[in-house]
């Protein structure tokens, strides 16, 4: 046989490319992230199903628990009311400036003990001492040195809130790497220039994460702090409904701070991924 014949052999087990050939699939791994969304808002639905359910049956009691129908016509009804919208800007005030103050208190008291061995020996050991106090025993001294109007429900937001930056800004700064710190001299930067572009960007993952605990712990506090003879906000709120036994309006005031929480939570998310753009970790995710 001729090489010509052998040599276009081979090409005539090839298949042609069709016009009418169907597109290829997405892979696995492009359609799994919306499987994971699915599965993870499956099993609180399912939760929501079994509670109707039972709630329906008469295993639940109303008195008990209110069924999650019962708590969306309550919350309908609340927000026509307008009485859910007050409450809320009055809660989210409290916590705004309440973690406002807590943030900016524990950032200074942690640069200060982090970039200090005096700072530390002065601040750190009354630091630990208050952080371990418990807040519900810090509430009647509350009361007592501000009385039961606003100044202690932000006092005790403020204290939730300082504890979890200052721990974890103070840990980030004594944890940056030596060999940066000894790199940035050999390159001529004084101590202000190492602060700035070496301790303080090493230091901020840390800080973002104390960042998502102090708004928990914030969120946390205020439930405490508006039990204080509050005449407003969701815990108000919630206080008013166990008095006339609104199981239902107690469950709305819950799910409130819990979208609260989480809504706090992804904006901080939001801010960490801008943020630490530079960290190649994130940018795979």
């Amino acid at each position: 046989m001729p090489d010509t014949q052998v040599a276009a052999a081979p090409r005539q087990l090839a298949p042609r490319a069709s016009a009418t050939t169907a597109p290829a699939r997405l892979p696995a791994t492009a359609r799994k992230p919306a499987a994971q969304r699915w599965r993870r808002f499956a099993s609180p639905l399912v939760l929501v199903v079994l509670w109707q359910a039972a709630s329906m049956a008469g295993l639940i009691p109303p008195r008990t628990l209110a069924a999650p129908t019962t708590v969306l016509a309550s919350t309908w009804e609340l927000i026509e009311t307008g009485e859910l919208p007050y409450h809320l800007l009055v809660s989210l005030g409290r916590v705004l400036t309440g973690f406002t103050l807590g943030v900016t208190t524990g950032a200074a008291l942690a640069l200060v003990a982090g970039l200090s061995r005096l700072g530390e020996e002065v601040v750190d050991a009354p630091m630990q001492m208050l952080r371990t106090m418990p807040f519900l025993a810090l509430v009647p001294l509350f009361i007592l040195w501000f009385g039961i109007g606003e100044t202690p429900k932000i006092a005790l937001v403020a204290l939730g809130a300082t504890f979890p930056v200052y721990l974890t800004l103070f840990a980030g700064i004594r944890g940056t790497d030596p060999k940066l710190a000894e790199a940035a001299r050999v390159f001529g930067l004084d101590r202000r220039g190492l602060i700035r572009h070496v301790i303080l960007p090493g230091a901020l993952p840390s800080a973002l994460v104390g960042l998502r605990y102090a708004l928990g712990s914030a969120w946390l506090s205020l439930v405490i702090a508006e039990q204080i003879n509050a005449t407003a906000g969701i815990g108000f709120l919630i206080n008013d409904a166990r008095e006339f036994l609104r199981t239902d309006v107690i469950v709305v005031g819950l799910v409130v701070y819990a979208l609260l929480g989480l809504g706090a939570d992804a904006l901080v998310r939001l801010v960490e991924r801008r943020a630490l753009a530079w960290r190649p970790g994130l940018l795979k995710a």
